[in-house]
């Protein structure tokens, strides 16, 4: 779960851009994997939920969402949970802003 601190808040315009989503329809089924899920059927499933990510209006709002809430599981704005959690390393955070 989780953790709601990070939540924006109850206000319809915090949520907005969820009413442009591209997978606004689609389920979940696409975007979480079932427990246990691994290997070539983990990253098949990815794949297609990075191509839905692709096309999205909301992509760069879905993102910011997810790394604000630090968002556990699933494909948001076309990253993984593990691609997620290495854009909030320290070892990540280092190297951007020695790019900077």
């Amino acid at each position: 779960m989780n953790d709601v601190s990070r939540l924006p808040g109850a206000a319809g315009h915090h949520w907005q851009w969820q009413l442009r989503a591209a997978c606004r329809n689609l389920g979940p089924g696409r975007f979480y994997h079932p427990a246990g899920e691994r290997g070539e059927e983990r990253d098949d499933r990815d794949e297609a939920a990075k191509r839905v990510c692709a096309v999205c209006p909301v992509r760069t709002a879905c993102l910011e969402h997810a790394l604000r809430t630090r968002e556990p599981f699933g494909v948001w704005g076309g990253l993984t949970e593990e691609e997620r959690r290495a854009l909030q390393s320290p070892a990540h955070a280092a190297t951007a802003r020695k790019s900077a």
